[in-house]
């Protein structure tokens, strides 16, 4: 396992959702649930191995009773080896705000919101077994699934702008299956993008949903939210119709909004 998963904010599992004796399938079979228990057990076998070296390691100083942020981890740590050895993921424990912190430093990959994505064969999108059985599967913890098929995905991504906007027509889909996905990623998180604008470029900045304007500032830089006065807002349309930032003035589409704005 790599050494930089344990940071991540979220993982997915990719899981083929398709027949085709021409690609090899090493268990023989197709079972994609098969699949994603396989790495769920991985993954918890990583945490109760991280929970048990911690548990002995903070264990002393919490029972002794006079270490009160280590009781707390203890106690937190605790819960988590009880569900992970009733083979479920740390996120199904109902903890609050201030067991969620005690325990976010350990990084335990079974707390993290999982999505899945469903690989399947072109025209493989409805009445796909595979795919429902993914859905069921994913539905009883309340985690997205997003269906892509890859092999339209390789050719989507050789095409130009115009040429994928007719493909996607034909084939009857709104977007490419890496926006889904992606978007899918951004709403787990609860996350979103903004926008900062000049005359020579356009960058975008992702910021939780709710964040207010000195928070998005602080994003761009920290100087920024502890000298936030107010910022000038256009909407994404409006700044696309009028052509720009000074169309958007002359149309009245700029305004000003203060510290308490949430960015939307």
């Amino acid at each position: 396992m790599g050494g930089d998963v344990p940071y991540i904010d979220t993982y997915r599992q990719v899981v083929r959702c398709f027949d085709d004796a021409n690609v090899v399938r090493v268990a023989g079979k197709i079972d994609p649930v098969s699949d994603i228990e396989t790495i769920d057990t991985e993954l918890a076998l990583a945490d109760l191995a991280t929970v048990e070296r911690q548990l002995a390691r903070y264990g002393k100083a919490a029972r002794a009773g006079g270490d009160k942020e280590a009781q707390r981890l203890v106690t937190a740590l605790e819960k988590c080896e009880a569900v992970l050895n009733e083979a479920r993921p740390v996120r199904a424990l109902e903890l609050d705000e201030a067991g969620k912190a005690v325990l976010r430093p350990q990084c335990l990959l079974t707390a993290k919101p999982a999505m899945y994505v469903a690989n399947v064969k072109e025209g493989g999108f409805e009445g796909n077994l595979y795919l429902e059985a993914v859905t069921r599967h994913a539905a009883q913890e309340g985690a997205p699934v997003v269906a892509i098929c890859a092999m339209l995905e390789a050719e989507i991504a050789d095409m130009s702008d115009e040429e994928k906007k007719v493909f996607l027509a034909d084939m009857g889909m709104e977007e490419p299956g890496l926006d889904r996905v992606i978007h899918a990623g951004y709403a787990l998180l609860g996350l979103q993008t903004f926008f900062t604008a000049g005359p020579k470029e356009v960058r975008a900045w992702t910021i939780h949903k709710g964040d207010t304007a000195p928070q998005a500032a602080a994003v761009i830089h920290t100087d920024f939210e502890r000298g936030f006065i107010r910022a000038e807002v256009i909407a994404c349309d409006d700044y696309v119709a009028c052509k720009g930032e000074q169309g958007a003035k002359e149309a009245g589409k700029m305004r000003l909004e203060g510290r308490d704005y949430i960015v939307r």
